[in-house]
């Protein structure tokens, strides 16, 4: 991916993080599989809604590392026996990983899976508003 002139700025310094993070989000976007939605609960609450049909929930696995949300599937065979024969198959049986970059703060609150769908909930927490005064010393 190519460098954002935006954090090329003198005036963002340290900022490495969140063109790392921008890169994450951007390669997450991606992913087709399997599909998603992201709903709006209100008050900064967010639910992310994954079709996770035929997953059982030891299948599914949910972590957060470094402010990123991953979900991971994984099924033996495939998701179906060794002799079965299809005419069709338009079911994806295939294991996936997708993951989300979450801001400051965002914190999962829990996840339930039901009817094929797999729920996960974020909340984020109202900050405290905090001022801060910096004493300036003098030289001598």
């Amino acid at each position: 991916m190519t460098r954002t002139i935006l954090f090329d700025s003198p005036f963002l310094l340290g900022f490495e993080h969140t063109r790392a993070l921008a890169e994450r989000a951007a390669k997450a976007a991606a992913e087709s599989y399997p599909p998603y939605n992201v709903e709006d609960r209100g008050d900064g609450a967010l639910r992310i809604t994954l079709a996770v049909a035929g997953f059982a929930p030891d299948q599914l696995h949910i972590t957060v590392e470094d402010r990123q949300l991953i979900i991971a599937g994984r099924r033996e065979n495939g998701g179906g026996r060794a002799d079965e024969s299809y005419l069709h198959r338009g079911i994806a049986a295939r294991g996936f990983i997708r993951s989300f970059v979450l801001a400051d703060g965002m914190e999962v609150d829990g996840a339930l899976l039901e009817h094929g769908l797999l729920h996960i909930d974020l909340v984020r927490p109202e900050p405290e508003k905090l001022i801060r005064r910096i004493p300036i010393r003098t030289a001598g």
